[in-house]
């Protein structure tokens, strides 16, 4: 690590921590040749995630979007606003994992709606409302047969 004072190229690790939140390490640093103290911090080096729209357009991954879209499917039901950023993390966290550059706006609407299956199902429809776009009132009850095993009509 390059000191900020003499630029020299050798320091010594003098104290080492966690921030507050632990995403990242904060280390107290002493200049082999100048013996100034000074402060670094490390991070976890994350891929930037690009969204491929059905389009083909692309867009930088935005885990407050996808929050909204949560919140929204949830509007007046019974679910706790914590649940629903942790689905959004979830989902973060496997497309961080899967090591892809880019990924199709539909994986990311198949996970959502995979974990709408089993928070809520009024949610869960709703979503799925939206992502599949049906055309009429036949394909809506389709998919909900296809979910809750029945023809829809009860």
């Amino acid at each position: 690590m390059k000191c900020p004072f003499c630029s020299c190229e050798d320091s010594r690790v003098v104290d080492s921590r966690p921030s507050d939140d632990a995403s990242r390490i904060r280390r107290r640093r002493e200049c082999e040749e100048c013996k100034k103290r000074f402060t670094t911090y490390e991070v976890i080096e994350t891929i930037p995630i690009m969204v491929v729209k059905n389009n083909l357009t692309r867009e930088p991954f935005s885990r407050e979007k996808l929050l909204r879209s949560l919140l929204t499917a949830c509007i007046k039901r019974p679910i706790e606003t914590a649940a629903l950023e942790h689905i959004a993390m979830e989902i973060e966290s496997a497309l961080q994992n899967t090591m892809e550059r880019e990924v199709p706006s539909d994986k990311i609407g198949l996970l959502v709606l995979d974990y709408l299956r089993h928070l809520d199902e009024v949610a869960y429809v709703r979503f799925a409302s939206v992502y599949h776009r049906f055309k009429d009132i036949a394909a809506f009850k389709e998919a909900i047969a296809q979910v809750f095993g029945d023809d829809g009509n009860e």
